[in-house]
């Protein structure tokens, strides 16, 4: 059989402000419904996102995640992006909401993805089809980077991944190539703006 579709459902404390949310990343609802329990179905192409409200739901505790299978990650991120800085001024990149840049991850074979944190506290993972060919570190400051990748913006331990990066940094910053400088500083900075 052929042509099956998945279409998760995830929690979040108000319908409203998730479309909201999703509106400026391009969806838009296709159906919403209060009673009788808050719903709301989101499409922008061929992705749909449906939520479900719950009262008092907290999104620091929520464990709503899905990966998103796309062609182009990087085209998809800047079209969020795009769409974010339209309605925000700036992308989010602390707090909740916040998209994550894209950026290789050791835990996908150095595959390039990113992450969107909406407002219910739900991780939307946005990574290229299974096959896709990544480049892992081969560098001490580069191999740090990813590891520092896969705590701050898999597994949101923002904590970890300033103390992983600071300590390379310190350790490597002389003998590294310059990009690797760069690129770690710059997440680095990305990371404290997060905690702050």
């Amino acid at each position: 059989m052929a042509g099956e579709v998945t279409i998760p459902l995830l929690p979040c404390g108000d319908i409203d402000e998730i479309a909201e949310f999703y509106a400026m990343l391009g969806f838009e609802r296709t159906y919403r419904q209060l009673r009788p329990n808050p719903y709301v179905a989101l499409c922008r192409e061929d992705l749909n996102l449906h939520f479900f409200g719950m009262a008092g739901f907290d999104p620091e505790q929520s464990y709503g995640t899905c990966l998103v299978v796309v062609p182009d990650v990087a085209a998809l991120f800047e079209a969020f992006a795009a769409g974010m800085r339209a309605a925000r001024g700036k992308l989010l990149v602390a707090g909740i909401p916040r998209m994550t840049r894209p950026r290789a991850r050791k835990n996908m074979g150095g595959v390039t993805g990113f992450s969107v944190v909406d407002p219910g506290g739900n991780w939307i993972r946005i990574v290229p089809p299974a096959g896709t060919q990544g480049e892992a570190a081969t560098t001490k400051l580069g191999k740090a980077l990813e590891n520092a990748v896969v705590q701050g913006d898999s597994r949101g331990d923002v904590g970890q991944a300033v103390k992983i990066l600071s300590a390379a940094l310190a350790r490597e910053r002389e003998s590294a190539a310059a990009s690797d400088v760069a690129a770690a500083e710059d997440y680095l900075a990305e990371l404290r703006e997060r905690s702050s």
